[in-house]
């Protein structure tokens, strides 16, 4: 099966990541997209992060109808920081029956270069990316890239933690569970 790896710290999940993932599962080959909830990105503080574990209860949540796509915890029992490269090489050992590829943003694809050991991720695995405002996508990396036309939205998690602090409605930008359980965890308001 060829399964979409979805990376991110999902602080928190919301209607843009999910539309993303439906758009990737309609319009290429990918059969499963897996939201790969990272505990610890080797590129945020740690402290800016809501616990992985309400992450990961946001993301299963947000996901909980839909039989395409999974919230997966592979990372919380690896090594912190989590390396995409460490979560590839472990996901293929475990899974040889799976064909994996990554999924990602064309800011996240303009990061690459600055990622653990990135020449083994373009040379071993598809990457499909889809543009988000602002990252015009060029491969410089000779990767074995698949340009995704998706959907546009202006949405970050940033944008919407600054809402939830300053007690503005969420409703729209995360799925109606993921808004229940934030605003009955009190999560981002500090």
């Amino acid at each position: 099966m060829k399964i979409g790896l979805y990376f991110g710290s999902f602080n928190p999940v919301h209607v843009a990541h999910l539309i993303i993932a439906n758009h990737i599962l309609n319009e290429t080959d990918i059969e499963k997209v897996w939201f790969v909830v990272s505990p610890q990105n080797p590129f945020k503080t740690e402290n800016s992060l809501l616990n992985e574990y309400h992450r990961l209860h946001l993301v299963k949540l947000a996901t909980e109808n839909d039989n395409r796509i999974k919230a997966s915890d592979i990372e919380f029992t690896l090594p912190k920081p989590s390396y995409t490269v460490n979560t590839l090489a472990y996901l293929a050992e475990k899974h040889p029956e799976h064909e994996f590829c990554i999924i990602m943003g064309s800011d996240s694809f303009q990061n690459l270069p600055k990622w653990k050991n990135y020449g083994v991720i373009v040379k071993n695995y598809p990457i499909y990316v889809y543009l988000r405002p602002g990252y015009d996508i060029e491969d410089k990396l000779n990767a074995d890239v698949h340009f995704v036309d998706a959907p546009l939205l202006q949405l970050s998690a940033t944008q919407i933690r600054k809402y939830a602090k300053e007690g503005k409605s969420l409703r729209y930008l995360v799925p109606d569970k993921v808004l229940e359980e934030i605003e009955r965890g009190g999560y981002y308001r500090k």
